[in-house]
């Protein structure tokens, strides 16, 4: 039991800003110390790894980054993903090794690729600082869209800035995430906000997105036309295949059960929102 507090104590123990001092100290006692020794000397890699992290801290042991890169190394043999990810920090920040962002970005990868959700956070970060990589934004929304997938908050707060700057990606992965209950609380009228936002900007996805809501009344007023409208432009900016077969399909399923009367109200609206370049749609 006395083995199972302490891998529960310190399997949190991961920090995905690289600034592993500015976390709170474990305080770990003699005793809880020796057991994490003697699970990692056995060969547990999540033992070897905290085991790791207390040396890079200097928590119950002298800071000594040589010795922590030698325990992440012992457990990123057995593919432990917290110690890729902490191995990476090692490099990122010089810490006991030459800084270099190049091996970093190799073990933030390894990380990733088991996804471990601070290693999608900070490949992300690095793209969009351009640390070790060219500054590339798309790849950085790539990681940080992985990233808010596995919950990882501070992606998510990335999005919320960008789509506050008017990023029409952000904006939709915001709806959707707000849509589906995704890592936030479900939200309909938000999902509506930020769809609307990237809708205003011609982006295909979020049209179709807000002709989903009016057709079902999902937190907005149920309603053929405006769903129709939404369908209809979505299907004039789709640039996909499959994404415009769907919108249409869409479309048609709701023409079927609409009146002449109010097609021709939804496709007038549709010019009319096309005319004004989406705003006030």
């Amino acid at each position: 039991m006395r083995a199972l507090s302490v891998m529960i104590l310190l399997v949190a123990l991961v920090f995905p800003s690289g600034h592993a001092s500015a976390s709170p100290l474990i305080n770990i006692s003699a005793e809880e110390l020796q057991t994490l020794r003697t699970l990692a000397a056995q060969g547990n890699a999540l033992a070897q790894n905290n085991l790791g992290l207390l040396y890079e801290l200097g928590d119950g042991v002298p800071q000594d980054y040589a010795v922590a890169r030698q325990w992440y190394e012992k457990a990123v043999a057995q593919n432990h993903a917290s110690a890729q990810f902490n191995l990476g920090l090692l490099y990122a920040n010089g810490h006991g090794v030459p800084q270099d962002y190049a091996m970093a970005r190799q073990w933030y990868e390894k990380a990733a690729a088991q996804g471990k959700a601070n290693a999608l956070y900070t490949l992300g970060e690095m793209y969009a600082h351009g640390q070790g990589v060219p500054q590339d934004y798309a790849r950085a929304r790539q990681w940080y869209e992985k990233a808010a997938a596995q919950g990882n908050a501070d992606a998510r707060g990335w999005f919320e800035k960008a789509a506050a700057q008017g990023n029409t990606n952000a904006q939709f992965y915001l709806g959707s995430l707000y849509e589906k209950g995704d890592g936030v609380p479900r939200n309909y009228a938000e999902a509506t906000k930020w769809y609307e936002k990237a809708a205003a900007q011609g982006d295909a996805d979020a049209q179709f997105s807000l002709g989903l809501l009016y057709a079902s009344g999902d937190g907005v007023p149920q309603d053929d036309v405006r769903a129709y409208m939404w369908f209809n432009l979505a299907v004039a900016h789709s640039t996909g295949n499959k994404q415009k077969s769907t919108a249409t399909q869409r479309d048609g399923a709701l023409t079927r059960r609409m009146t002449p009367a109010k097609i021709a109200e939804a496709q007038r609206l549709s010019q009319q929102c096309q005319a004004r370049q989406f705003k006030g749609c």
